[in-house]
């Protein structure tokens, strides 16, 4: 199957006789903006200033303005903006998005405050953003890669890819790439600027990340490129007939439906959203409808975008024994877990992977082909993989994902809610070094 992007979509007409359908008004406005929460590896906790704090945070959260974001030891997290630009932070490290919204002209504008430790942007240069670490000011309206790093006294910002225009006590500054600029909090953040940039044991995994979104959102031409790469990598489109071109995870088979595994979260002034726990469960619980199709399952027509949805929706003839999602009741703040919620960042050496799996316990890039392995699990059931990193800084050799030849039943896999990811075929070009 071809790979095609979103836009192709657009002039599809949406079903009006729509069930569970969760719109949101506060997000229908025209200067509100949601970002997503794209990869979630070790404890990560998330402030939406409900009055509870600091909570545990999962995949595919929506974050709105004024939220916090913060990671724990040994943990990793990745926020993803409507353009596909990314912004990482690595363990101990605390962020504010204290402006999400629209200029009067429709730009999207972005403004974070790096509270705490060291974080990775990739800005894509579509929209505009500011970033304040220490007592600094980025301002980002071009495409750009860097580094930022606050956890000592002296504040770094490392420029991997295009030039950063910083601005701060001691004046303006120009960072172009391949440069290191450091700030002496000590001294009226006076800065020094070095013609190389000092590796550190985390641009490895920046890069990894990058390049995964290099591959596997290629092409896309829509205005809304948050989880793209996850839909390209976990799925497929289809032209099914009598309903257009539809999408579908990987690896659904009998019995699975798109609501079975995610939670509720509260947020002031918007009321309930769903999350969902799939690595894929973006876009297609954002905006679109699913539908049963008979002999084939669910699937998800995008559809055109009108505004954003606090939970999927879904249009047509049910299956029986179906149970729609039911938002909690009013003025309950609490995060209510339905099914499975937590992402996965490895996968096991040996992994059984099941029908009704979706895509559940595969963390982004750790397989080769999933169009391939869904084959194999369609006729048997299950298959076996042993996952090694699709995305190497030092190598472009893709792994392989070996499977059971076994037509024996395999043990159901403990499979829990994994970090992003989806595969087509034309998506398996080699990902160079991003830095």
């Amino acid at each position: 199957m071809s790979k095609l992007s979103l836009s192709r979509f657009s002039t599809v007409v949406l079903a009006t006789a729509a069930c569970a359908l969760f719109a949101l008004p506060a997000l229908a406005d025209s200067q509100a903006r949601i970002v997503r929460l794209s990869d979630v590896q070790g404890s990560v906790q998330i402030n939406k200033n409900t009055g509870m704090g600091f909570e545990n945070a999962f995949l595919n959260l929506p974050i709105t303005q004024g939220a916090q974001v913060k990671t724990r030891d040994h943990a990793r997290a990745e926020i993803e903006f409507e353009d596909g630009s990314t912004l990482r932070l690595t363990p101990n490290t605390t962020v504010e998005f204290s402006a999400l919204g629209l200029s009067d002209s429709g730009k999207r504008l972005s403004a974070i405050n790096l509270l705490e430790g060291m974080a990775y942007v990739n800005w894509l240069g579509k929209d505009e953003v500011s970033l304040n670490f220490s007592r600094e000011k980025i301002s980002l309206a071009r495409p750009a890669h860097f580094r930022v790093d606050t956890s000592t006294e002296v504040a770094s910002l490392a420029v991997f890819k295009g030039d950063v225009d910083v601005e701060g006590p001691a004046g303006k500054l120009l960072v172009p790439k391949k440069k290191t600029a450091t700030f002496d909090a000590a001294s009226d953040d006076k800065y020094t600027v070095a013609n190389k940039i000092e590796e550190d044991p985390l641009d490895s995994w920046d890069k990894e990340a990058s390049a995964y979104h290099d591959q596997y959102a290629k092409n896309n031409s829509s205005p809304y490129g948050y989880g793209m790469s996850d839909l390209n990598y976990y799925g497929a489109y289809s032209n099914v007939s009598g309903y257009g071109m539809m999408w579908q995870p990987y690896f659904t088979g009998v019995g699975w439906n798109p609501f079975m595994d995610g939670a509720w979260s509260w947020y002031p002034g918007y009321g309930y959203m769903f999350a969902s726990a799939y690595p894929w469960g973006w876009m297609p619980y954002r905006y679109g409808n699913w539908m049963f199709v008979p002999g084939m399952g669910w699937m998800w027509q995008p559809g055109a975008w009108s505004s954003w949805l606090a939970a999927p929706r879904y249009t047509g003839a049910l299956p029986t024994n179906f149970h729609p999602l039911v938002a909690p009741a009013a003025g309950t703040v609490k995060t209510v877990v339905v099914g499975k919620a937590g992402p996965v960042s490895t996968l096991a050496s040996r992994q059984v992977v099941n029908a009704g799996s979706a895509g559940l316990g595969i963390p982004r890039g750790s397989v080769s082909n999933l169009s391939h392995l869904n084959h194999q699990v369609a006729k048997t059931g299950f298959a076996e993989v042993r996952p090694a990193p699709q995305f190497s800084t030092t190598s472009s050799r893709a792994p392989m994902a070996t499977s059971s030849s076994s037509g024996r039943s395999a043990p159901r896999s403990t499979m829990s809610s994994p970090s992003v990811g989806h595969s087509t075929s034309a998506a398996h070009a080699s990902a160079g070094s991003h830095h």
